[in-house]
């Protein structure tokens, strides 16, 4: 078994547990709660109890078929739609399916006559329409199935008609057709991966290699070594041949449901997009790109210990399953398992120690960890290994900009910043950490506040970018226009202990010592820092020394502020 291999099948994501109860009512109530929160492996099994004590409850049955659909507990879920059918014949989403159901075992007319009763309304249109001229597909007959798709007269629709046309021209060897439909999406959406993927692998199979090659380097330009394309640019440049990820009706099924809950995660309908994916991942277990689609809407939700199952699925052989391992590696520093984290994308550079994006999470996590010399040693073998343009690599002299100042390296930092500025001017994370340091070391005055003046006119919901103007005010010695800006920066962080903090300061130094002492008292009651709590601690007590006026207070940092 190689590492690889032995990590993936490592028993990672240990759910919060919980018990079912005896109580129908508590089961139902803990159901409804799981399933709002989209925790759908809580969901699944307290609606499955809850269906116990009351069988023929529609309603319940419902919850319980989707719940277990959207867990992918496909078996479960065929089993109660079919019971759902029985109580409500009209239930699009059970009749999709059971469709789905039909088409796993190539039962065709049994899909059609599903899919003619999922319901109206136009996605539900388009998705029985398209799913319908696959099972047609299925039966052999391409005429039948391209004139079904043509139905989808909506322009809306006019890529998603032509891929999939395309895509079942290819099937039924109808290579004119095919390369008049795959082109045509191609020309229409060059920037959307799954779209450039079938072209080029539609191009290669039909000899055209080089055209094949150019849709690649082409995407690589828009998203610089995606593993998808890195790998089929190796097959490609090395002759061997790239298999089409639709050659089968099923998966031009599973296609379609891909597409849906792609669309329907971006557009922040959580629990549509599972079921699509799910049924997706049902008929086409090895598409590595609805895995980590599935994984990554897990994660959004906050649902984490769910998104690390859905990751360790990813096929090992696919070139998705390093983005997989890394995107595991970084959910269990968030969960604050960060001693597994460390490990975990440790273990994935010694495997990989050319790979930029595991180098890049592994300084992160390092720097994150206050480990600023390992985190900028591991961001400069990043940037020996990028072979992403120029402007992309910003984030990682940025990252290690911040590593050398934490360690007190200051030219090497100001270096990397600068640098960062040359490859992406005006960003506002960069303008923001240099603008502050010039400030805190008394340097560059003028240029600092323009900066710190840019970034927040870049950024003006940042709280922490509001407050590092506020607190270099503070540094200057312009208290006014300090509580002003830090005032700002509470209103749009105000759990923040950092920044309750600087506005206690502002409001003594401004002679608001009863506004101070609550706002000392809130930072100590957020969690702050131990370094940082012992101060706040030590200023509760005694207040603030008096100072004399920084010597920089005389500048004027509005006048060229920007």
């Amino acid at each position: 078994m190689s590492p690889a291999e032995a990590r993936a099948r490592e028993s990672l994501a240990v759910a919060t547990p919980f018990e079912v109860g005896a109580s129908p009512a508590g089961n139902y109530l803990a159901a409804l709660v799981a399933g709002a929160e989209r925790d759908t492996v809580a969901a699944a099994t307290f609606f499955r109890e809850a269906l116990r004590y009351d069988p023929r409850n529609a309603q319940l049955i419902e919850r319980a078929f989707v719940a277990a659909i959207s867990n992918g507990n496909t078996a479960d879920g065929f089993v109660l739609a079919d019971r759902l059918i029985g109580r409500d014949p009209n239930n699009g989403l059970a009749h999709l399916a059971l469709g789905i159901k039909a088409i796993k075992a190539k039962q065709w007319v049994l899909a059609r006559q599903q899919l003619a009763k999922s319901g109206a309304g136009q996605e539900r249109d388009v998705t029985a329409t398209l799913l319908t001229a696959w099972t047609y597909a299925g039966s052999g007959d391409t005429k039948q199935a391209l004139a079904l798709v043509d139905k989808l007269k909506d322009e809306n629709f006019s890529i998603f008609r032509d891929y999939h046309k395309g895509l079942i021209a290819d099937i039924g060897n109808d290579v004119p057709e095919a390369t008049k439909r795959l082109t045509a999406a191609y020309n229409a959406d060059k920037n959307t991966l799954r779209l450039v993927d079938a072209y080029a692998r539609f191009k290669a199979k039909h000899g055209d290699r080089q055209a094949a090659i150019a849709a690649y380097e082409a995407f690589d330009q828009i998203l610089p070594n995606h593993p998808i394309v890195v790998a089929a640019l190796a097959d490609l440049r090395a002759g061997k041949p790239l298999e089409p990820f639709v050659k089968t009706p099923e998966q031009g099924a599973a296609e379609v449901l891909y597409g849906l809950g792609s669309a329907g995660g971006r557009q922040g309908d959580e629990l549509a997009a599972m079921i699509y994916l799910r049924l997706s991942l049902y008929l086409a277990p090895q598409n590595g790109l609805a895995t980590i689609t599935l994984a990554d809407i897990y994660e959004r939700i906050k649902q984490n210990e769910q998104a690390i199952d859905v990751y360790n699925t990813v096929p090992e052989t696919d070139p998705l399953r390093t983005t997989a391992d890394i995107q595991t590696g970084e959910i269990l520093e968030a969960l604050g398992r960060t001693d597994e984290a460390a490990k975990y994308l440790k273990n994935i550079v010694d495997e990989h120690p050319k790979d930029e994006d595991a180098l890049s999470a592994l300084g992160n996590l390092q720097r994150s960890r206050k480990q600023f010399a390992e985190a900028a040693e591991t961001y400069t073998r990043a940037l020996n290994e990028t072979t992403k343009p120029e402007k992309a690599q910003w984030p990682l002299y940025y990252f290690r900009g911040i590593s050398y100042e934490r360690q007190k390296k200051w030219p090497l930092a100001e270096a990397d910043f600068k640098h960062a500025l040359e490859l992406y001017p005006d960003q506002p994370l960069v303008l923001n950490y240099l603008g502050y340091s010039w400030v805190d070391q008394g340097m560059n005055l003028d240029q600092a506040f323009s900066m710190l003046h840019k970034a927040v006119e870049l950024r003006s919901t940042d709280g922490y970018i509001v407050d590092s103007l506020g607190w270099a005010y503070y540094k200057l010695g312009h208290y006014d226009e300090a509580v002003k800006e830090l005032e700002r920066a509470i209103d749009l962080k105000p759990s923040d202990p950092v920044i309750n903090d600087h506005l206690g300061d502002a409001y003594w130094r401004v002679g608001r010592k009863l506004e101070a002492h609550f706002q000392w008292n809130h930072a100590r009651d957020l969690g702050p820092e131990p370094d940082d709590k012992e101060k706040i601690l030590d200023k509760i007590e005694h207040g603030l020394p008096d100072v004399e006026k920084p010597a920089a207070a005389d500048a004027d940092p509005g006048k060229n502020g920007g």
